[in-house]
């Protein structure tokens, strides 16, 4: 375990907590090839083109297909000596000014490797020289370094580099007794940092990157108070979470409200914990099969990503003071930040098989403590999941959108079709014991006509209710709207319904070529039985 890093180097070795294009692995060290290779690299990360805090280089421990290939084949101690005398000789010759990185020498299966941490720059631009001797602005691009001026980048590089990121920036206002030390120890035991072991609570503040001088003083940097402080609302008004839950009646008043406040890290697994506890699930065993064929209200990991991803790319500063919201309607949730996307990223860049242009992250800080805590992974790389755990659960797709301002982003997860429908069946139950028969019908009609045309539940209830009402027409349209848009399985289910309701109105003709039609469809009850309590109430009640 590593005393230097502040990540776990057992972790850093095998991907992660860190993404395969921040680390560079070379097998071994040779002053005419190797070196330069690293010093190019080196710079690269310290210019952070693209606001990811730069990046990792392992010496004696060679790459196979972009990842590290251990056992590693090692240096031996007086190579890692002589690697970083002339690794920080250079380093300090960096033009315009001189650049520290930090070398932390490893034993790795009892083999030694130097690993080279190259945070990024507060003095960035650095150009340093390659085997030629020729000096040269270097910039990383995926798991590439290039030559800036070469590749058209030179000119948005000394751009954005003369800026330092918001959460790197020095906090002025804040001291360091604002920080909490026991926050910030449980953070290096929960990635397995070797910093733990330190005693200076300052001394780890400064391997960890929270605190930077300032006129002689140490003081604290946006991203320490916003993980390691116990109120970064306080300092950043939008540093909070707000979920509020919406009614399904006709007024649509707020049910309930939450507020999550404390360290970053905790907010988020607050309201995941909040969230995760309103979770709807059904699983229902198939005869004919061995597996078991269920479905949820909301996918736990497309919930999570979104959440994620809202914290990670939405701004903290003083003129952004909107909380993190997530909105919980009948039928959706809605998951909102503040601004929208940095410039670059389009709406075309959210749709599935789109990846996201290497332009420069809005958190470089934020992101990467998030990804330590395996609460985040690379940048967008969060959308592909969404898209992927709401195919796979049943649900509709989700949606993404901002507006032309970028003054919001908002995450959009339909719920899934048959929570939709005992929800709609459990609030319609409910107003009807309270005397409000309109309300239940409209309820229900509603969520028919706006959310779900598509379930077997509700397509049920309405050709139901549709025919107590006399209007038989009706109650075919339904039918007709779900065999075109709902599942096959369930098709014999709603057809015995409108055939019960066509028997009952004198229409036994009709019944009868309708059940013609689905003889041959074998019926199935899937999620039916979730609700068969809540249709009971309500044909009881009428």
């Amino acid at each position: 375990m590593s005393g230097i890093l502040r990540i776990n180097l057992d972790a850093l070795l095998h991907d992660r907590t860190v993404e395969s294009t921040r680390i560079e692995f070379k097998a071994g060290w040779d002053e005419r090839t190797t070196a330069h290779q690293v010093l190019k690299t080196i710079c690269a990360f310290a210019n952070d083109y693209q606001n990811l805090n730069g990046g990792y280089v392992v010496i004696g421990v060679a790459e196979r297909e972009g990842r590290a290939d251990l056992p590693p084949a090692g240096l031996d101690a007086g190579t890692v000596e002589r690697a970083q005398r002339w690794l920080r000789g250079r380093c300090k010759a960096m033009q315009p000014a001189a650049y520290e990185p930090v070398f932390s020498p490893e034993v790795v299966d009892d083999r030694h490797v130097l690993v080279v941490w190259a945070p990024a720059s507060a003095a960035r631009p650095h150009r340093a020289p390659d085997a030629n001797g020729q000096w040269k602005y270097w910039v990383r691009i995926g798991s590439e370094t290039i030559d800036a001026e070469r590749s058209g980048r030179l000119e948005a590089l000394l751009e954005q580099t003369a800026r330092v990121p918001w959460d790197d920036r020095a906090a002025l206002g804040a001291r360091l007794e604002d920080l909490r030390e026991s926050t910030a120890r449980e953070y290096l035991r929960d990635v397995g940092s070797g910093l733990l072991d330190l005693s200076d609570a300052v001394g780890v503040y400064r391997r960890m990157h929270i605190t930077t001088r300032v006129n002689g003083h140490e003081v604290p940097r946006n991203v320490g108070l916003l993980f390691f402080s116990d109120t970064p609302d306080g300092w950043f008004r939008g540093a909070k979470i707000e979920v509020v839950r919406f009614a399904a009646d006709r007024a649509g008043d707020v049910q309930d409200e939450r507020i999550f406040r404390g360290p970053l890290a905790d907010q988020l697994r607050g309201c995941l914990r909040y969230l995760d506890s309103l979770a709807h699930a059904h699983l229902k065993k198939e005869r004919d099969r061995s597996q078991a064929r269920g479905w949820v209200s909301y996918p736990q990991v497309a919930l999570r990503e979104a959440l994620v991803n809202a914290v990670y790319h939405r701004a903290y500063r003083e003129d952004v003071v909107e909380p993190t919201k997530v909105y919980l309607y009948p039928d959706r949730i809605e998951i909102i930040s503040y601004p929208g996307p940095v410039p670059g990223i389009e709406q075309e860049h959210l749709f599935p098989g789109h990846g996201p242009p290497p332009v420069p992250a809005r958190n470089r800080r934020i992101g990467e403590f998030l990804k330590e805590l395996k609460l985040a992974e690379g940048r967008l790389t969060g959308l592909p999941k969404i898209y992927s755990a709401m195919e796979h659960n049943g649900s509709p797709a989700p949606g993404f959108d901002f507006d032309a301002g970028r003054s919001y982003f908002r995450t959009t997860l339909p719920a899934h079709p048959e929570y939709v429908a005992v929800s709609a069946i459990q609030d319609a139950a409910y107003l009807r014991t309270v005397g409000r028969a309109d309300d239940a019908f409209e309820r229900m009609e509603n969520a028919w006509k706006h959310a779900n045309e598509a379930s077997p539940v509700l397509a049920v209830e309405m050709i139901r209710l549709y025919a107590d009402q006399g209007r038989r027409d009706d109650a075919k349209a339904v039918y007709a709207q779900f065999k075109e848009r709902g599942p096959r399985f369930a098709l014999a289910d709603v057809g015995h319904a409108l055939s019960e309701a066509l028997i009952k109105g004198g229409q036994a003709r009709d019944a009868r070529s309708l059940r013609g039609d689905l003889s041959d469809i074998a019926s199935s009850g899937d999620a039916m039985g979730d609700a068969q309590p809540q249709l009971a109430a309500l044909r009881d009640d009428r």
